[in-house]
Protein backbone atom coordinates (compact mmCIF):
# COMPACT_ATOMS: atom_id res chain seq x y z
CA UNK A 1 0.00 0.00 0.00
CA UNK A 2 2.53 2.38 0.70
CA UNK A 3 6.02 2.95 -1.09
CA UNK A 4 9.37 1.91 0.48
CA UNK A 5 11.65 4.86 2.18
CA UNK A 6 13.44 5.51 -0.71
CA UNK A 7 10.52 6.48 -2.87
CA UNK A 8 9.44 8.83 -0.57
CA UNK A 9 10.63 12.51 0.38
CA UNK A 10 14.21 12.88 0.71
CA UNK A 11 16.64 15.53 2.75
CA UNK A 12 17.94 17.81 1.07
CA UNK A 13 20.96 20.06 2.14
CA UNK A 14 20.22 23.11 0.39
CA UNK A 15 16.82 23.50 2.02
CA UNK A 16 15.23 24.77 -1.30
CA UNK A 17 11.72 23.77 0.66
CA UNK A 18 12.41 26.05 4.10
CA UNK A 19 12.88 28.89 1.21
CA UNK A 20 10.31 30.77 -1.01
CA UNK A 21 9.93 34.15 -2.81
CA UNK A 22 6.65 36.49 -3.50
CA UNK A 23 5.73 39.20 -4.91
CA UNK A 24 3.61 42.27 -2.35
CA UNK A 25 1.93 45.48 -3.88
CA UNK A 26 2.90 48.47 -1.38
CA UNK A 27 -0.43 50.63 -1.21
CA UNK A 28 -0.61 54.06 0.85
CA UNK A 29 -3.45 54.76 2.98
CA UNK A 30 -5.70 55.52 0.03
CA UNK A 31 -4.69 52.16 -1.32
CA UNK A 32 -2.95 52.93 -3.94
CA UNK A 33 0.35 51.27 -5.16
CA UNK A 34 3.59 53.38 -4.62
CA UNK A 35 5.93 53.27 -6.72
CA UNK A 36 9.42 53.74 -6.57
CA UNK A 37 9.16 54.01 -2.84
CA UNK A 38 11.60 52.36 -0.46
CA UNK A 39 10.67 49.61 1.74
CA UNK A 40 12.12 47.97 4.69
CA UNK A 41 11.45 43.99 4.96
CA UNK A 42 11.56 42.07 8.05
CA UNK A 43 11.49 38.80 9.00
CA UNK A 44 9.48 38.35 11.75
CA UNK A 45 8.71 34.66 12.36
CA UNK A 46 9.47 30.77 10.98
CA UNK A 47 6.57 28.92 9.45
CA UNK A 48 8.68 26.14 10.71
CA UNK A 49 7.49 24.73 14.44
CA UNK A 50 10.77 25.47 16.78
CA UNK A 51 9.18 24.64 20.01
CA UNK A 52 9.82 23.58 23.60
CA UNK A 53 7.88 22.03 26.14
CA UNK A 54 6.39 25.16 28.16
CA UNK A 55 5.19 23.81 31.54
CA UNK A 56 7.31 26.15 33.57
CA UNK A 57 5.79 29.29 32.25
CA UNK A 58 2.74 28.31 34.50
CA UNK A 59 3.81 29.66 37.48
CA UNK A 60 4.91 32.83 35.80
CA UNK A 61 1.56 33.17 34.09
CA UNK A 62 -0.23 32.92 36.71
CA UNK A 63 1.17 35.28 39.06
CA UNK A 64 2.72 32.38 41.35
CA UNK A 65 6.02 34.16 41.68
CA UNK A 66 7.47 37.09 43.45
CA UNK A 67 10.88 38.21 44.09
CA UNK A 68 13.76 36.38 43.35
CA UNK A 69 11.98 33.51 41.82
CA UNK A 70 9.96 35.73 39.38
CA UNK A 71 12.97 37.65 38.36
CA UNK A 72 14.34 34.27 37.18
CA UNK A 73 11.52 32.72 35.41
CA UNK A 74 11.24 36.13 33.71
CA UNK A 75 14.81 35.70 32.95
CA UNK A 76 14.35 32.45 31.52
CA UNK A 77 11.31 32.85 29.59
CA UNK A 78 13.70 35.88 27.87
CA UNK A 79 15.77 33.58 26.29
CA UNK A 80 13.48 31.15 25.92
CA UNK A 81 11.37 33.32 23.82
CA UNK A 82 14.22 34.29 21.55
CA UNK A 83 14.47 30.65 19.96
CA UNK A 84 10.86 28.94 20.31
CA UNK A 85 7.96 29.72 18.22
CA UNK A 86 5.94 26.83 19.55
CA UNK A 87 5.46 25.60 22.64
CA UNK A 88 3.18 22.97 24.18
CA UNK A 89 1.24 22.76 27.41
CA UNK A 90 0.67 20.09 29.70
CA UNK A 91 -3.56 18.52 29.70
CA UNK A 92 -1.87 15.05 31.75
CA UNK A 93 -5.43 13.92 32.92
CA UNK A 94 -4.28 13.05 36.34
CA UNK A 95 -3.07 16.14 36.86
CA UNK A 96 -5.52 18.39 35.05
CA UNK A 97 -8.26 16.62 36.44
CA UNK A 98 -7.15 14.83 39.78
CA UNK A 99 -10.38 15.31 41.26
CA UNK A 100 -13.35 14.49 39.30
CA UNK A 101 -15.22 18.03 37.95
CA UNK A 102 -12.13 20.08 39.48
CA UNK A 103 -9.71 20.98 36.70
CA UNK A 104 -6.78 23.47 35.96
CA UNK A 105 -8.88 25.20 33.16
CA UNK A 106 -8.10 28.47 34.55
CA UNK A 107 -4.28 28.05 35.32
CA UNK A 108 -3.86 26.21 31.64
CA UNK A 109 -6.02 29.00 29.78
CA UNK A 110 -4.16 32.07 31.68
CA UNK A 111 -0.51 30.71 30.50
CA UNK A 112 -2.27 29.74 27.10
CA UNK A 113 -2.88 33.60 26.60
CA UNK A 114 0.70 34.47 28.17
CA UNK A 115 2.20 33.06 25.54
CA UNK A 116 0.05 33.47 22.77
CA UNK A 117 0.55 37.31 23.49
CA UNK A 118 4.39 36.67 22.94
CA UNK A 119 3.78 34.91 19.26
CA UNK A 120 4.20 31.52 20.55
CA UNK A 121 1.70 28.91 18.71
CA UNK A 122 0.31 26.28 21.30
CA UNK A 123 -0.64 22.37 21.27
CA UNK A 124 -1.80 20.57 24.05
CA UNK A 125 -0.67 17.22 25.41
CA UNK A 126 -2.07 14.88 25.56
CA UNK A 127 -5.63 14.21 25.00
CA UNK A 128 -5.72 9.82 25.82
CA UNK A 129 -2.63 8.05 27.80
CA UNK A 130 -2.74 5.61 29.85
CA UNK A 131 -0.05 7.32 32.06
CA UNK A 132 -0.50 9.96 34.27
CA UNK A 133 -4.80 9.35 34.07
CA UNK A 134 -7.07 10.37 35.89
CA UNK A 135 -6.76 7.72 39.56
CA UNK A 136 -10.81 8.45 39.59
CA UNK A 137 -10.61 5.82 36.44
CA UNK A 138 -9.80 3.11 38.32
CA UNK A 139 -13.33 2.98 40.43
CA UNK A 140 -15.05 2.99 37.18
CA UNK A 141 -16.33 0.34 34.37
CA UNK A 142 -15.20 0.54 31.48
CA UNK A 143 -18.04 1.52 29.29
CA UNK A 144 -18.32 4.52 32.16
CA UNK A 145 -13.81 4.99 31.50
CA UNK A 146 -14.90 5.50 27.71
CA UNK A 147 -17.62 8.29 28.54
CA UNK A 148 -15.49 9.95 31.04
CA UNK A 149 -12.79 9.64 28.28
CA UNK A 150 -15.31 11.24 25.45
CA UNK A 151 -16.23 13.83 27.52
CA UNK A 152 -13.30 14.89 28.95
CA UNK A 153 -12.22 15.49 25.16
CA UNK A 154 -14.50 17.46 24.26
CA UNK A 155 -14.62 19.42 26.73
CA UNK A 156 -10.51 20.32 26.68
CA UNK A 157 -10.58 20.78 22.70
CA UNK A 158 -13.86 22.99 22.66
CA UNK A 159 -13.04 25.27 25.72
CA UNK A 160 -9.57 25.90 24.43
CA UNK A 161 -10.50 26.07 20.60
CA UNK A 162 -8.87 29.25 19.09
CA UNK A 163 -6.03 29.07 21.66
CA UNK A 164 -4.80 25.89 21.03
CA UNK A 165 -5.89 24.29 17.81
CA UNK A 166 -2.86 21.73 17.79
CA UNK A 167 -3.32 18.35 20.08
CA UNK A 168 -1.36 15.21 20.66
CA UNK A 169 -4.59 13.28 20.47
CA UNK A 170 -3.39 10.17 22.07
CA UNK A 171 0.03 9.11 23.20
CA UNK A 172 1.57 5.53 23.10
CA UNK A 173 -0.47 3.74 21.09
CA UNK A 174 2.01 0.97 20.94
CA UNK A 175 2.54 0.18 24.31
CA UNK A 176 -1.31 1.02 25.67
CA UNK A 177 -3.02 -1.86 26.05
CA UNK A 178 0.04 -3.58 27.34
CA UNK A 179 1.16 -1.33 29.75
CA UNK A 180 1.25 -2.84 33.34
CA UNK A 181 3.61 -1.09 35.67
CA UNK A 182 0.22 -0.22 37.72
CA UNK A 183 -3.34 -0.43 37.07
CA UNK A 184 -5.38 2.39 35.52
CA UNK A 185 -8.65 3.13 33.24
CA UNK A 186 -7.44 3.90 29.70
CA UNK A 187 -5.16 0.33 29.44
CA UNK A 188 -8.42 -0.99 30.63
CA UNK A 189 -10.24 0.65 27.69
CA UNK A 190 -7.74 0.01 24.74
CA UNK A 191 -7.79 -3.67 25.81
CA UNK A 192 -11.60 -3.61 25.15
CA UNK A 193 -11.92 -1.08 22.29
CA UNK A 194 -8.48 -2.10 20.97
CA UNK A 195 -6.15 0.55 19.70
CA UNK A 196 -7.58 1.32 16.72
CA UNK A 197 -10.95 2.12 17.68
CA UNK A 198 -9.33 4.04 20.93
CA UNK A 199 -7.23 6.22 18.61
CA UNK A 200 -10.60 6.65 16.35
CA UNK A 201 -12.11 7.79 19.40
CA UNK A 202 -9.45 10.32 20.24
CA UNK A 203 -9.34 11.86 17.05
CA UNK A 204 -13.46 11.96 16.03
CA UNK A 205 -14.16 13.23 20.09
CA UNK A 206 -11.42 16.37 19.07
CA UNK A 207 -12.81 16.80 15.66
CA UNK A 208 -16.13 17.27 16.64
CA UNK A 209 -14.81 20.17 19.00
CA UNK A 210 -12.92 22.09 16.80
CA UNK A 211 -12.96 20.96 13.16
CA UNK A 212 -10.03 23.21 12.40
CA UNK A 213 -8.09 21.42 15.24
CA UNK A 214 -4.58 19.28 13.80
CA UNK A 215 -4.84 16.16 15.52
CA UNK A 216 -1.61 14.21 16.10
CA UNK A 217 -0.53 10.43 16.99
CA UNK A 218 2.23 10.77 18.81
CA UNK A 219 4.64 7.64 20.27
CA UNK A 220 8.29 6.89 21.68
CA UNK A 221 8.22 3.41 19.77
CA UNK A 222 9.88 3.76 16.74
CA UNK A 223 10.07 0.29 15.39
CA UNK A 224 8.11 -1.62 13.01
CA UNK A 225 4.97 -1.55 15.49
CA UNK A 226 4.12 1.93 15.06
CA UNK A 227 4.37 1.36 11.10
CA UNK A 228 1.84 -1.18 11.62
CA UNK A 229 -0.53 1.12 13.83
CA UNK A 230 -0.29 3.76 11.11
CA UNK A 231 -1.11 1.49 8.04
CA UNK A 232 -3.89 -0.39 10.08
CA UNK A 233 -5.48 3.29 11.47
CA UNK A 234 -5.06 4.58 7.77
CA UNK A 235 -6.92 1.88 6.17
CA UNK A 236 -9.45 1.87 8.56
CA UNK A 237 -10.06 5.20 7.96
CA UNK A 238 -9.31 7.30 10.96
CA UNK A 239 -8.02 10.91 9.88
CA UNK A 240 -4.82 11.69 11.26
CA UNK A 241 -3.57 15.02 10.95
CA UNK A 242 0.06 14.49 11.38
CA UNK A 243 2.59 11.91 13.02
CA UNK A 244 4.57 13.00 16.25
CA UNK A 245 7.60 10.86 16.77
CA UNK A 246 9.81 11.19 20.13
CA UNK A 247 13.14 11.17 20.47
CA UNK A 248 14.38 10.99 23.91
CA UNK A 249 17.88 10.41 23.35
CA UNK A 250 18.83 10.16 27.48
CA UNK A 251 21.11 6.93 25.84
CA UNK A 252 22.90 8.88 23.48
CA UNK A 253 22.29 10.47 19.97
CA UNK A 254 20.85 8.58 17.54
CA UNK A 255 22.60 9.95 14.61
CA UNK A 256 21.97 11.42 11.17
CA UNK A 257 21.73 8.42 9.56
CA UNK A 258 19.48 6.64 11.70
CA UNK A 259 17.45 10.13 12.00
CA UNK A 260 17.02 9.78 8.33
CA UNK A 261 16.21 6.76 7.89
CA UNK A 262 13.59 6.71 10.89
CA UNK A 263 12.15 10.12 8.78
CA UNK A 264 11.63 8.59 5.30
CA UNK A 265 10.12 5.32 6.97
CA UNK A 266 7.08 7.76 8.35
CA UNK A 267 6.85 9.96 5.43
CA UNK A 268 5.32 6.97 3.53
CA UNK A 269 2.56 8.03 4.83
CA UNK A 270 2.16 11.36 3.30
CA UNK A 271 1.52 12.83 6.42
CA UNK A 272 3.16 15.79 8.30
CA UNK A 273 5.52 14.93 10.37
CA UNK A 274 6.34 16.23 14.04
CA UNK A 275 9.16 15.55 16.49
CA UNK A 276 7.38 16.23 19.39
CA UNK A 277 9.75 15.43 22.20
CA UNK A 278 13.21 15.40 21.98
CA UNK A 279 15.74 15.41 24.68
CA UNK A 280 20.20 15.27 24.72
CA UNK A 281 21.66 15.44 28.34
CA UNK A 282 24.70 17.82 28.94
CA UNK A 283 25.90 14.59 31.51
CA UNK A 284 26.62 11.66 31.55
CA UNK A 285 24.80 8.92 29.50
CA UNK A 286 21.72 6.74 30.94
CA UNK A 287 23.33 3.01 30.59
CA UNK A 288 22.25 1.56 27.79
CA UNK A 289 20.52 -1.51 29.34
CA UNK A 290 17.29 0.73 30.67
CA UNK A 291 14.62 -0.30 28.65
CA UNK A 292 12.18 2.10 30.81
CA UNK A 293 13.75 5.33 31.21
CA UNK A 294 11.56 6.10 33.93
CA UNK A 295 13.49 3.06 35.96
CA UNK A 296 16.92 5.02 35.71
CA UNK A 297 16.79 7.11 39.31
CA UNK A 298 19.91 8.53 40.70
CA UNK A 299 20.81 11.02 43.43
CA UNK A 300 22.58 13.34 40.99
CA UNK A 301 22.81 13.99 37.31
CA UNK A 302 25.02 16.96 37.24
CA UNK A 303 25.67 19.02 33.68
CA UNK A 304 29.66 19.20 33.05
CA UNK A 305 31.41 20.80 30.40
CA UNK A 306 32.39 17.75 28.33
CA UNK A 307 28.85 17.02 28.04
CA UNK A 308 27.61 20.49 27.09
CA UNK A 309 30.04 20.30 24.63
CA UNK A 310 28.44 17.05 23.30
CA UNK A 311 24.92 18.57 23.23
CA UNK A 312 25.39 21.83 21.45
CA UNK A 313 27.31 19.35 18.39
CA UNK A 314 24.67 17.21 18.92
CA UNK A 315 21.25 19.52 18.97
CA UNK A 316 22.92 20.97 16.16
CA UNK A 317 23.23 18.35 13.52
CA UNK A 318 19.82 16.76 14.92
CA UNK A 319 17.94 19.96 14.35
CA UNK A 320 19.93 20.30 11.07
CA UNK A 321 18.70 16.76 9.87
CA UNK A 322 15.23 17.94 10.78
CA UNK A 323 15.48 20.76 9.11
CA UNK A 324 17.12 19.37 5.90
CA UNK A 325 13.87 17.22 5.62
CA UNK A 326 10.17 18.49 3.66
CA UNK A 327 8.25 16.31 5.66
CA UNK A 328 8.91 17.66 9.17
CA UNK A 329 7.06 20.40 10.11
CA UNK A 330 8.25 21.16 13.57
CA UNK A 331 10.67 19.79 16.25
CA UNK A 332 9.89 20.45 20.32
CA UNK A 333 12.73 20.11 22.65
CA UNK A 334 11.20 18.72 25.59
CA UNK A 335 12.00 20.65 28.58
CA UNK A 336 14.47 23.38 27.82
CA UNK A 337 15.60 24.40 31.26
CA UNK A 338 17.01 22.28 34.01
CA UNK A 339 14.89 23.40 36.92
CA UNK A 340 11.88 21.30 35.48
CA UNK A 341 13.96 18.52 33.66
CA UNK A 342 12.31 15.41 32.98
CA UNK A 343 13.87 12.32 35.33
CA UNK A 344 15.76 14.97 36.75
CA UNK A 345 18.20 14.77 34.05
CA UNK A 346 20.82 18.01 32.78
CA UNK A 347 18.39 17.69 29.37
CA UNK A 348 17.92 21.46 29.41
CA UNK A 349 19.47 23.78 27.28
CA UNK A 350 19.21 26.07 29.95
CA UNK A 351 20.73 25.74 33.45
CA UNK A 352 19.38 25.60 36.10
CA UNK A 353 20.18 29.32 37.60
CA UNK A 354 19.10 30.71 34.17
CA UNK A 355 22.43 30.74 31.81
CA UNK A 356 22.16 28.92 28.80
CA UNK A 357 24.30 26.38 27.75
CA UNK A 358 26.02 25.64 24.60
CA UNK A 359 23.42 24.34 23.16
CA UNK A 360 20.76 27.01 23.46
CA UNK A 361 23.58 29.29 22.19
CA UNK A 362 23.93 26.80 19.23
CA UNK A 363 20.34 27.01 18.29
CA UNK A 364 19.75 30.58 18.64
CA UNK A 365 22.43 30.79 16.10
CA UNK A 366 20.19 28.50 13.71
CA UNK A 367 17.19 30.16 14.21
CA UNK A 368 18.03 33.65 14.22
CA UNK A 369 21.55 33.92 12.46
CA UNK A 370 21.67 31.37 10.20
CA UNK A 371 17.77 30.78 9.35
CA UNK A 372 16.95 33.86 9.56
CA UNK A 373 16.65 36.04 6.55
CA UNK A 374 18.33 39.71 7.60
CA UNK A 375 16.65 42.79 7.38
CA UNK A 376 16.57 44.44 3.62
CA UNK A 377 15.87 47.94 1.98
CA UNK A 378 13.90 47.37 -1.52
CA UNK A 379 12.36 50.08 -3.72
CA UNK A 380 9.49 49.27 -5.18
CA UNK A 381 8.55 49.20 -9.16
CA UNK A 382 6.12 51.61 -11.26
CA UNK A 383 3.62 49.42 -10.26
CA UNK A 384 4.36 49.23 -6.31
CA UNK A 385 5.61 46.03 -6.55
CA UNK A 386 8.37 44.14 -4.24
CA UNK A 387 10.22 41.08 -4.63
CA UNK A 388 11.17 39.26 -1.88
CA UNK A 389 12.84 36.01 -1.35
CA UNK A 390 13.93 34.71 2.03
CA UNK A 391 13.12 31.88 4.90
CA UNK A 392 9.69 30.56 4.76
CA UNK A 393 7.40 32.47 7.36
CA UNK A 394 5.89 36.21 8.69
CA UNK A 395 7.47 39.07 7.55
CA UNK A 396 6.60 42.95 7.56
CA UNK A 397 7.64 45.62 4.92
CA UNK A 398 7.47 49.18 6.16
CA UNK A 399 7.09 52.03 3.94
CA UNK A 400 6.28 56.01 4.50
CA UNK A 401 5.48 54.82 7.95
CA UNK A 402 2.44 52.27 6.95
CA UNK A 403 3.13 48.49 7.69
CA UNK A 404 2.57 45.56 5.71
CA UNK A 405 2.15 41.80 6.45
CA UNK A 406 2.41 38.81 4.34
CA UNK A 407 3.72 35.33 4.57
CA UNK A 408 6.31 33.25 2.82
CA UNK A 409 4.92 30.37 1.70
CA UNK A 410 5.04 27.44 -1.12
Amino acid sequence: MYPFPQDGPVADPGLRHRRAHTEVVIRDAAGDPMASAEVTVRHVGHEFGFGASAFEFIPLATGALEGDDRELYERVSDLWLEVFNAGTLPFYWGQFEAERGRTATEALTATARWLRDRGVTLKGHPLVWHTLTAPWLDELTVPEVEAAQRERIRREVAEFAGLIDTWDAINEVVIMPHFDKYPNGITRLSRELGRIETVRLAFDEARSANPNATLLINDFDLGFGYDALLEGLLAAGVEIDAVGLQTHMHQGYRGEEETLEIIDRFARYGLPIHFTETTLVSGHLMPEHIVDLNDYVVDSWPSTPDGEERQADELTRHVRTLFSHPSVKSFTYWNAWDRDSWLGAPSGIIHADGTPKPAFEALRRLVTEEWHTPEQTLRTDDQGRIRVEGWRGRYEATAAGRTTQFTLAP
